[in-house]
């Protein structure tokens, strides 16, 4: 594991050798590849719903009012 720049690339040499030139682009092409599943920014529409239902849910109680004296 690496824990200093020097050891960092001891590791990456290492995994250049054992599995290839092009080891870590491929990390990097699967992940871009896989990292589009959706969520609140593929469906905006579906982000409003939500805030609007949260606004409306409040965690706290009612509001405590005092009366000046």
């Amino acid at each position: 594991m690496a824990g200093t720049k020097a050891g960092g690339q001891k590791a990456a040499a290492t995994n250049k050798n054992k599995y290839g030139k092009d080891f870590y682009a491929e990390i990097g092409r699967k992940g871009g590849r896989n990292g589009h599943t959706g969520g609140f920014a593929a469906n905006p529409e579906l982000a409003k719903i939500a805030g609007a239902k949260g606004g409306r849910i409040s965690k706290r109680g009612k509001a405590i009012v005092k009366k000046a004296a």
